[in-house]
């Protein structure tokens, strides 16, 4: 099941119309782009969507008059959003009157309207839970994103793997919220490396009332208070090997007896373990067991850097530009075209966890509306640092993106240009001078 909301996007200036696609889709609506009314007819009526954007000037019809056509028919059951120009706003007025949703004109802030569209697709059933699920834009999450209600369904343990910051937590999460006999049920998370070996058992099983020094009451572990739901292991690899037998037992006898206690005490969970290691490393040279490393690797997802990953990016400073303005109740600030170039060029050996500090700095730190690059990083050249081969190694990245893109494009519609053109939504013009230029026109 497609996590994107399908959005119909009716416009017919290629400029706007690319711009618009590509941007939708990058913030992860599923874009279908139709150039004039005759087509918009025919997606609309033949396909459900969870939002329509429509310019209401088009070249073979008027955008209203379509949206009239539809309503008459029982074919508008989405929000439908219009854009105009300012001599036209009584029309669009009046289309609010007939049943439209909202209309915005010629100029427009284009982070206003995704924010305006999401609110719609929100308004209108499950797009809350689109956005507020979705791991990101890149394939790779999407490929993640896309196997979590089979796993929720079927996996009772599962190893999260990927560097720190990358983001294992958020997965996790999203696998727990994945499975509808989750909802009211706990999450419970603790980081293993955080605590020493004593307070990591007493964390892990509890303890009873005088277990220990301080001890003065009893206290439910986390595979106690995760029962029924799911626990959470963050940094599993950095576990004591004493505290590695204790929990290959508790796992395999889904049950655990607190610390200073005799009773044994039955757990029903899924377990969720992550590291940033490589614990099959580890056991070849003795520091984890292998037993367990084989108990908790039953279903592996490695989480990509944000490195390999850069088109969540964008979509990650979105959510963090919103946050920021949610919590300090204040307008949205917006990146410079610098600022944007600079986050897209950075390795980012933090990942998610430092591209958030990043952005909260900026924040803090520009008195303005405008985030400027110099303000995203500690050091003043640090986002200028190793520019040209960065940038290189980007360009690459995207190109080669690009075309795997327009060969599986091509691929499934054995090699024709005109039904290749349709279904990528660009001109067959404008895909022969793109092959060109990637030296596929040969």
């Amino acid at each position: 099941m497609s996590l994107k909301p399908r959005m119909c996007l009716v416009e017919d200036d290629p400029i706007m119309g690319e711009s618009l696609h590509d941007r939708f889709s990058l913030e992860g609506f599923e874009v279908t782009w139709c150039r004039s009314v005759r087509e918009a007819r025919t997606r609309l009526a033949g396909s459900e969507h969870d939002v329509v954007i429509s310019d209401i000037r088009l070249p073979d019809g008027d955008g209203d008059a379509l949206f009239d056509e539809l309503m008459a028919v029982g074919k508008v059951s989405c929000p439908w959003l219009f854009i105009t120009g300012y001599g036209a706003v009584d029309r669009a007025v009046a289309l609010l009157k007939r049943g439209a949703t909202d209309y915005i004109t010629k100029p427009f802030d284009l982070d206003q309207l995704v924010d305006k569209l999401w609110e719609l697709v929100s308004r209108n059933g499950e797009g809350e839970g689109l956005r507020s699920g979705s791991l990101g834009v890149s394939p790779a999450m999407r490929r993640i994103e896309a196997l979590l209600p089979r796993l929720a369904a079927q996996a009772g343990t599962i190893l999260i793997t990927g560097e720190s910051g990358a983001g294992k937590e958020a997965v996790a999460r999203a696998l727990h919220r994945a499975d509808p006999a989750n909802a009211g049920k706990p999450f419970v998370a603790v980081n293993c490396g955080g605590l020493t070996e004593t307070l990591l058992e007493a964390e892990l099983f509890g303890h009873e009332k005088g277990a220990f020094t301080g001890a003065v009451r009893s206290r439910a572990g986390v595979f106690e208070q995760a029962h029924g739901g799911t626990l959470f292991l963050d940094e599993v690899g950095d576990m004591p090997m004493v505290m590695q037998v204790k929990l290959l037992r508790a796992i395999q006898e889904r049950q655990i007896v607190r610390v200073g206690g005799e009773r044994p005490i039955p757990v029903q969970l899924r377990l969720i373990c992550a590291t940033h290691r490589d614990l099959l490393e580890m056991v070849k040279e003795g520091s984890f067991r292998e037993d367990l490393y084989y108990r908790i690797h039953v279903i592996h997802l490695r989480i990509p850097p944000l490195r390999e990953r850069r088109e969540d990016i964008p979509w990650l400073v979105r959510q963090f530009l919103d946050e920021h303005a949610r919590v300090q109740g204040e307008p949205r600030k917006q990146l410079s075209a610098s600022a944007e170039q600079a986050l897209l060029r950075h390795p980012w050996p933090g990942n998610i966890r430092e591209l958030k500090h990043a952005i909260e700095r900026a924040c803090i730190l520009s008195p303005g509306p405008l985030l400027q690059a110099e303000a995203l990083f500690d050091e003043p050249g640090e986002h200028a640092e190793a520019d040209d081969e960065g940038a290189a190694r980007l360009s690459h990245y995207l190109r080669a993106c690009e075309e795997s893109y327009i060969r599986r494009a091509l691929d499934l519609h054995d090699g024709h240009i005109g039904h290749t053109a349709a279904n990528l939504g660009i001109s067959r013009k404008n895909l022969w001078e793109r092959m060109k230029r990637l030296g596929m026109s040969d």
